[in-house]
């Protein structure tokens, strides 16, 4: 199961890079992060490339005109994983047990034996279950223009809260907005 999980992400890995390497000839270059910028018909696509020391995450907060925005909603998908039963075992000892009372020539010491029981439970694996995995979380995006006040920087995209996310919605187009983004990877 793991060797198939490293395959899977090897070959997700290549097929990244490939569609990274033939969009590289419509993107221009965002003077602003030195990061490339797809430039699209729709005008909202996402970036080609980020750069981590580029990262909007690290600064506080950033503002700009309001441009666009985009929720993507989760993605799941069905997967199979071990299905894990509690299976215990009882054993039994037989314990001795000794006291001793008086001392000197009056010491005696009496013996008895008990039996004790203890339980010894492990996960153990029985078939396979299906369940709902997460493969892309929800998430909510907004593009800036003019970011940071420098005209140069158009159509930068950040991950945002919820709350941002709908304050954007109900904002007019190039509206100046103030926010600190949870990411940048739209």
């Amino acid at each position: 199961m793991f060797s198939r999980r490293l395959v899977v992400a090897a070959v997700t890995a290549v097929l990244i890079a490939g569609l990274g390497a033939c969009g590289r000839g419509a993107d221009v270059a965002d003077q602003g992060t030195e990061r490339s910028v797809d430039v699209g018909q729709d005008g909202g696509s996402l970036p080609a490339a980020t750069r981590p020391d580029t990262d909007p995450t690290k600064d506080a907060s950033v503002f700009g005109l309001l441009d666009e925005f985009r929720h993507l909603s989760a993605k799941t998908g069905r997967a199979t994983r071990p299905h894990m039963v509690k299976k215990c075992t009882t054993t039994t000892e037989r314990v001795k047990h000794t006291k001793s009372t008086g001392s000197g020539a009056k010491r005696s010491t009496r013996t008895w034996y008990s039996t004790e029981k203890s339980k010894d439970c492990k996960q153990v694996r029985s078939g396979t279950e299906t369940y709902t995995r997460v493969v892309r979380p929800e998430r909510w995006c907004v593009s800036l223009d003019d970011v940071g006040g420098d005209a140069a920087r158009d159509d930068v995209w950040y991950r945002v809260s919820s709350a941002t996310y709908h304050e954007a919605v109900g904002a007019d187009k190039h509206a100046r907005m103030e926010f600190t983004p949870t990411g940048s990877d739209c």
